[in-house]
């Protein structure tokens, strides 16, 4: 009985190795998910449109300080006028949009992650 597991055992292994072998490098496959970069055009934009040019168009109302109607206005809002704070903000008196409510966590995530990947236009 004991031979007949060793056999068994060695056919297995046998059956393992030549299975798992790989003699060449193009049979590979990389599966590391492609990096994505945020940028203004294809994920901060139509965020900044939904929820900001209501006030921050031009001329801004309510108070609103400056137009956040394209690329360079925003980015200079986030590079100068505290922009990052206003929409991460948990205090509604300082919160954008202005009197809330809160824009959804990975919608700001969303342009945090755009600051982090370099404010890219396109």
């Amino acid at each position: 009985m004991k031979v007949y597991f060793l056999k068994f055992f060695i056919f297995c292994t046998l059956i393992l190795h030549i299975s798992c072998e790989n003699d060449s490098e193009d049979d590979l496959v990389d599966v590391t998910p492609p990096v994505t970069l945020v940028t203004y055009e294809s994920n901060v934009k139509s965020i900044i449109d939904t929820n900001c040019i209501a006030c921050h168009n031009d001329p801004p109302i309510n108070f609103a300080p400056m137009p956040l109607l394209n690329f360079t206005q925003v980015k200079e809002a986030v590079d100068n006028r505290n922009l990052l704070d206003r929409v991460s903000s948990e205090d509604i008196s300082f919160l954008m949009p202005a009197g809330g409510p809160r824009l959804p966590q990975a919608t700001i995530d969303i342009i945090l992650q755009w600051n982090s990947d370099g404010l890219l236009e396109e």
